[in-house]
């Protein structure tokens, strides 16, 4: 089986969905986050802090390349994946990419009580949201579908992205 892979902004509920779809259809639930911080011994913040958001989309491309190979993952995929054109035709070679959206106010509400977003430790993070939603609106189209969960249940957004693996088989 095809992987199915959820792609989006942080805040949009990729975890949340990502593992109750995994134990809803019976695969194996993998974070590409999870899986840099297993690599690397720290924390997604530590590598932003000591090396870097160019390091750590290095180490992200090559997880993002090693979980393309395999089949029957729910993939939970970091908010910036697409940000690197490799990691979306890599995604998409043995994958259905699902983009979950939301506005910017509903992740503000999602995220402001996290303090390991590392890209939201900053003076104004609504303005950093809106300019990273922005900047990242067109590479976040290029995902097979987009699914806005804002005025959504997590079990109506299960429910929609197993018609889109049904329909898709």
């Amino acid at each position: 089986m095809r992987n199915i892979v959820l792609i989006g902004f942080m805040g949009t509920g990729k975890t949340t969905i990502a593992t109750r779809l995994a134990n809803q259809l019976g695969l194996q639930y993998v974070s590409t986050d999870g899986e840099i911080e297993k690599r690397e011994k720290r924390t997604i913040n530590e590598i932003f802090t000591k090396e870097g958001e160019d390091y750590f989309r290095g180490v992200e491309s090559v997880v993002v390349r090693e979980l393309s190979d395999k089949e029957g993952l729910v993939i939970d995929a970091g908010g910036g994946v697409v940000i690197r054109e490799e990691n979306l035709a890599n995604l998409k070679s043995n994958g259905i990419v699902i983009c979950l959206t939301a506005d910017e106010d509903v992740i503000m509400g999602r995220t402001k009580k996290y303090k390991h977003r590392p890209l939201l430790n900053v003076e104004d993070p609504k303005l950093k949201i809106r300019t990273l939603i922005a900047k990242r609106a067109p590479l976040y189209a290029r995902c097979d579908h987009c699914i806005d969960t804002g005025k959504l249940t997590v079990r109506q957004v299960v429910e929609k992205i197993v018609e889109i693996v049904a329909s898709s088989k």
